[in-house]
């Protein structure tokens, strides 16, 4: 999930820079690719991959 979600920064992103659209200091082109990459990070990591089915082993 938390990579789907930085795909979608990540494009955002591009559009932002892409089309020179004039934002604030908050949502700049930048700012959007950090977040994407803290998120694809997270998910690489395992967070927010799911629930892990910790079964017994016999």
């Amino acid at each position: 999930m938390l990579g789907i979600i930085a795909a979608v920064l990540f494009f955002i992103a591009f559009l932002i820079n892409a089309a020179d659209i004039a934002t604030n200091d908050v949502f700049t082109s930048v700012n959007f690719m950090l977040i994407g990459l803290m998120l694809l990070a997270l998910h690489v990591a395992g967070i927010g991959s799911g629930w892990a089915a910790r079964g017994r082993r016999r």
